[in-house]
C-alpha cells in the first residue's frame, strides 16, 4: 500500500489532503489547524471516553469549555492571526459533531467568511449519512469517523450505549446498530466527495487482531486514510493497557494492506490551535474569555 496522502480519491483532491496537517504527513510539519469546541452533547457512550474540562490534559474529549457557534468566526480570525499557516477549521467534539446542530451551524458561519479554509469534521458516525449532504451544503471537505469495530461482537465490547432519536439502545443491538450506520455514513459521504479519514482507538486486548479487517471494510465503504490511536486506559477502561510500539508496529501493518495510515496523530484537545509538528498549541491564547462548561448526553 502507498504511503500516507497518496491514491487518496485518486488524487483528485490531492492539493486538499496536503494542506491538511491531519491527513498529511508532510502537511503536519507545515499546516495550521483551530479545533473549536462547540458540540456539548454525546450520542453514543464508549467505555473508554472521559470528556473532561481543563487547561491540561492534551487529548481528545477534552477541552477548556463550549463555544458558542456564533463565535466561531471571530475566534478563527483570531486563529489566523496567531498562525497565518493555518489551512484547516476543524470541530472534534467534545462531544458528538452530529449529535447536536451546533457544529453545522458553526461551518455554515466559517465556509460564508472563510471559503479558502478546508472545513473538516469528526464524528462516531452515527447520523453521518443522515447529514452527509447537508455537510457538504456547508463546506465541509473531510470527514474523521471513528470506528472501532465492525464486528458486533467486539464493538458491544467498547461502545455500552447509543441514543438514536431519542431511543436509548444497549447491547448487541446498539453495536449492529452503529455499526451499521458508520459504514451507511462513509459510503454516502464518499458518494458526495468527501474525503474521509477512519480513526481507530487501538484496544490490544479487544481489537488488536481486527483492526485489518475495519480498514477492509472502511475501505470498501469509500474510506481514504486511516489512524490509529493507542488507548488511553481510563473510564470503564482504566484496567486495561496501553498498546505498546510493537502492538502498534503490527496494526499499523494490517491496517496498511487496505487504507494508507497517517502516523502523526497527537491525542489533540478538543480546543487545540497551530501547528500540530510544531509541538506549540496556540489555546491558552486564543481561548482567553471564559467559556460555557456543559456536557450532556442524548
Amino acid at each position: 500500500m502507498a504511503g500516507c496522502g497518496s491514491n487518496l480519491k485518486d488524487e483528485k483532491f490531492g492539493h486538499l489532503v496536503r494542506k491538511h496537517p491531519c491527513f498529511s504527513g508532510d502537511g503536519h510539519f507545515k499546516f495550521g489547524r483551530i479545533h473549536l469546541p462547540v458540540s456539548p452533547a454525546c450520542n453514543i457512550q464508549c467505555k473508554f471516553c472521559k470528556r473532561s474540562f481543563n487547561k491540561f490534559e492534551n487529548r481528545p474529549g477534552v477541552t477548556g469549555g463550549i463555544v458558542q457557534p456564533e463565535k466561531v468566526v471571530e475566534l478563527v480570525g483570531r486563529a489566523l492571526e496567531l498562525c497565518p499557516e493555518l489551512t484547516v477549521a476543524g470541530i472534534a467534539g467534545p462531544g458528538d459533531t452530529l449529535a447536536t446542530p451546533h457544529a453545522l451551524d458553526a461551518f455554515a458561519a466559517i465556509h460564508q467568511r472563510y471559503p479558502g479554509l478546508i472545513n473538516c469534521l469528526s464524528t462516531n458516525g452515527l447520523l453521518l449519512e443522515r447529514y452527509a449532504e447537508r455537510l457538504v451544503e456547508v463546506g465541509v471537505k473531510t470527514v474523521t469517523v471513528t470506528v472501532n469495530a465492525v464486528d458486533p461482537e467486539i464493538q458491544e465490547q467498547i461502545c455500552s450505549v447509543i441514543v438514536l432519536d431519542g431511543k436509548v439502545i444497549r447491547g448487541r443491538q446498539a453495536a449492529e446498530t452503529l455499526i451499521h450506520a458508520q459504514l451507511a455514513g462513509i459510503r454516502k459521504a464518499s458518494a458526495l466527495d468527501l474525503i474521509i479519514k477512519i480513526n481507530t482507538v487501538l484496544i490490544p486486548d479487544i481489537n488488536g487482531r481486527h483492526v485489518g479487517e475495519i480498514a477492509r471494510q472502511t475501505a470498501a465503504a469509500g474510506a481514504s486514510l486511516i489512524n490509529l490511536i493507542p488507548l488511553i486506559p481510563q473510564h470503564e477502561m482504566s484496567h486495561l493497557e496501553a498498546p505498546d510500539c510493537f502492538q502498534l508496529g503490527d496494526a499499523r501493518e494490517s491496517a496498511e494492506e487496505h487504507l494508507p495510515v497517517f502516523r502523526h496523530c497527537q491525542h489533540c484537545r478538543a480546543d487545540a490551535c497551530g501547528i500540530p509538528g510544531s509541538g506549540v498549541d496556540l489555546a491558552s491564547q486564543l481561548y482567553d474569555q471564559p467559556m460555557e462548561e456543559t456536557f450532556s448526553h442524548g
